[in-house]
């Protein structure tokens, strides 16, 4: 007898691309996959009460999968399709800093030279949001300018308060992945490959053609654990794929 238990593992490979360069990826830390298998069952009815026969339409395979680690690669090889760069987008978050006590009243936060937006300041001690305003005429009390190369200037009057910074800035680790608004029709196809093994027998699902139509992601005080719909269809040559068991 053959049953099964945990999770298994997930694989997929992306299609259409040349041969030799299509990396297959593997959904890490994966917590659920559901498979299902279903068809549009007609019924033929008459007079009586109860039909009389029935056969099965148009058939649909599809799954859900439920993966916790966050990967370019997977992401774009399975769903997004678009251009992947090196290079990681940040936000510095509450970065400390002190309005000088004599002029210029400039601040230059850390990561001045790869800063790309300010996202904000307010007063370290809680008293409310400091307005940003043009570099001409200049900030007045409890207002600012935001300049180039991420220097911050202030007011006299705010001379020797301590602020915090919120802004944007590029990294060299990591990677970028675009997000251009494509043609409609346009999805990432990829080769499936699902299995599990328990007591030392296996059991493999194998989709040749998928495609993505829901990624989604949620954030709470837990783990964030995204999860992914995925449809399966024929192939060019009018395969679906396979399932294989020991029994």
């Amino acid at each position: 007898m053959q049953v099964g238990f945990g999770v298994g593992r997930m694989f997929g490979i992306p299609q259409g691309l040349p041969a030799g360069t299509a990396t297959p990826v593997q959904l890490g830390a994966l917590e659920k996959v559901q498979i299902e298998f279903s068809g549009d069952l007609k019924e033929l009815g008459g007079s009586q009460s109860f039909s009389l026969d029935l056969a099965r339409g148009k058939f649909k395979i599809t799954g859900k999968a439920s993966f916790a680690k966050i990967n370019a690669a997977t992401w774009n090889s399975l769903y997004f399709g678009q251009a992947v760069t090196t290079g990681q987008t940040l936000i510095s978050l509450d970065e400390l800093g002190t309005v000088p006590a004599a002029a210029p009243y400039t601040i230059t936060v850390a990561n001045g030279a790869t800063f790309a937006q300010d996202l904000g300041v307010v007063y370290q001690n809680g008293n409310g949001l400091i307005s940003q305003v043009p570099p001409a005429p200049g900030p007045a009390a409890a207002q600012y300018s935001q300049g180039a190369g991420g220097v911050y200037t202030f007011a006299a009057a705010d001379a020797g308060a301590p602020v915090k910074f919120c802004y944007e800035y590029t990294g060299t680790g990591g990677y970028t992945m675009a997000l251009i608004n494509q043609d409609q029709g346009s999805v990432p196809t990829w080769k499936a490959a699902f299995t599990t093994k328990f007591r030392g027998k296996s059991r493999t699902l194998v989709l040749n053609k998928c495609g993505s139509a829901k990624l989604s992601f949620a954030t709470k005080d837990d783990w964030t654990v995204p999860e992914m719909d995925f449809t399966a269809v024929a192939d060019d040559s009018g395969n679906i794929g396979y399932l294989s068991f020991a029994e």
